[in-house]
């Protein structure tokens, strides 16, 4: 290793690290927390207690993972002062500003919400009680466009202008930074793949509780809402990458090229199913490609031309100087198929659960329907699915839970390395944003402490959720069938003290 580089790499390294481990947690808190408070308001309107034991069941769950996202997520805002100094203060006047805006708005409206909904089952009239929830949901929304905002304003710089005197860059415009299309479509995308997440997450552990006959009236419910979340955000994920990529294309076409392994602008472009190539020599040796697609990407043209990486590190070196513009090659590559081939996977699998599960669930011959507990359950159409077939799909969707989560990390970790050599792409480069007084020892034993108490973070957050998924949705009292009809618990006794809902 370079030791001149050593304090860079390990600086990214940790952040990276930290960033991937965070991000599990977002996408399932964004989701969640609207999926939960659409299964709330199917209880209110209709007053089916299948729909009150899912909230609760789903509720519990977005507590435990919200709880933990909240706790990694400090550890980011921390690494700004540690590891990156000088990229805080060059552009801290800038990127400062969104983040603010999710901490004064969007953190303590979800924050107050949520404390209102956990503490009010028993104090609060039932639909005042269902828009905590979505004020909770509003809340993550919010705090999740802020942040892409400024992470888009490293994608693409807008709304600035450089301090000579100051040496640093500073605000002119924040409605621009929040409104480029960078930040839009960004957000579009991180959205419909969130809910990607959540929908995988549904239906795995519906899958689970249905392959063993548990919980048939609530887990028959979620599995059909997280088959057609699945597939809404399957396709809406496919949409809005399209459109990101095209976005890309023109902001960044060192990241479309290096996505696609071309090295050599060609007019019309292929996308690449597979490449084994030389970086050093820059051309590929083995190249199995569609001929055209990737000009209709970037274009919407089968025949435009797309530049290849050593075209525009040509044309960088002319802009910005000597040196090499390339991001790290492999990892673009496939990082951007690990992303689409999972995120695509999931869809798929949420068709076909939905084609398989398209009738009525069956019970066998003399049974009752509406009980927990059903032997020799029929789940689907008869003769439309071998008992075998059926039970490798019950597999399948148990696993599919990790499948989103996959093609998410991979499509950061794409982001981000794709933009490299740039912190901020064509104005800071990531060498020049580390903090100069750090020594490689100090960065590698905060990565190291950081590291580790993330590793217990996640056997901790592993044993509760499943502890609580085994567990299953809760049996309903009384007081959750007859919640008060106005603030305080209507005719209970007013001076009880709030009690934790779960």
């Amino acid at each position: 290793m370079d030791l001149a580089l050593a304090p860079e790499t390990l600086a990214r390294w940790q952040f990276g690290i930290t960033t991937v481990y965070h991000f599990l947690f977002v996408p399932l808190t964004i989701s969640l927390a609207a999926l939960t408070a659409g299964l709330q308001t199917a209880w209110v309107r209709t007053e089916k207690e299948k729909y009150l034991r899912a909230t609760k069941f789903w509720g519990k769950l977005f507590l435990i993972n919200i709880a933990m996202g909240v706790v990694t997520g400090i550890v980011q805002e921390f690494q700004f002062g540690m590891n990156w100094s000088d990229y805080s203060r060059f552009v801290g006047d800038i990127f400062g500003a969104p983040l603010a805006f999710e901490a004064l708005i969007a953190f303590f409206f979800e924050s107050t919400f949520i404390g209102l909904w956990i503490f009010g089952w028993d104090k609060l009239p039932k639909r005042i009680h269902l828009a905590c929830i979505w004020m909770v949901s509003i809340g993550t929304v919010l705090s999740a466009y802020f942040i892409l905002a400024a992470n888009s304003w490293m994608q693409h710089p807008v709304g600035y202008r450089i301090n000579e005197e100051r040496g640093r860059a500073e605000l002119t415009d924040f409605w621009h930074v929040l409104t480029q299309n960078t930040a839009l479509t960004q957000f579009f995308h991180t959205m419909t793949a969130a809910f990607l997440v959540g929908g995988a997450f549904m239906v795995g552990i519906s899958a689970f509780h249905l392959a063993r006959k548990k919980h048939i009236p609530v887990m028959r419910t979620s599995l059909r809402l997280g088959l057609i979340t699945l597939i809404i955000a399957g396709l809406g994920t496919a949409i809005s990458g399209d459109l990101l990529g095209k976005v890309m294309f023109k902001q960044q076409p060192m990241k479309m090229a290096a996505a696609e392994a071309l090295w050599d602008g060609e007019a019309p472009a292929p996308f690449s199913v597979f490449a084994y190539g030389d970086v050093e020599k820059g051309h590929n040796t083995v190249a199995i490609e569609i001929p055209g697609l990737l000009s209709f990407l970037a274009n919407d043209d089968f025949t435009s031309y797309v530049p290849g990486i050593n075209d525009v590190n040509k044309a960088e070196q002319e802009k910005f100087g000597p040196g090499d513009y390339r991001p790290n090659i492999p990892v673009a590559y496939w990082g951007f198929r690990w992303m689409i081939g999972f995120g695509m996977a999931s869809l798929g699998i949420g068709v076909l659960g939905l084609w398989l599960t398209r009738k009525k669930f069956m019970l066998a011959p003399g049974m009752r329907t509406g009980e927990d507990e059903v032997p020799n359950l029929v789940l689907f159409k008869r003769k439309a699915l071998s008992p075998r077939l059926g039970k490798w799909y019950w597999i399948v969707a148990l696993w599919t839970m990790a499948f989103p989560l996959i093609a998410n990390s991979w499509g950061w970790i794409f982001t981000e390395m794709g933009r490299q050599p740039w912190v901020v792409y064509g104005v800071l480069r990531t060498r020049d944003a580390v903090s100069p007084g750090v020594s490689q020892g100090e960065v590698l034993t905060s990565m190291i402490v950081f590291t580790s108490l993330y590793a217990i973070l996640a056997v901790i957050e592993v044993k509760l959720l499943v502890k609580y998924v085994k567990a299953g949705p809760p049996e309903l009292t009384e007081d959750d069938l007859n919640p008060p009809t106005k603030i305080g618990g209507d005719s209970r006794d007013p001076d009880r003290p709030m009690a934790f809902s779960y």
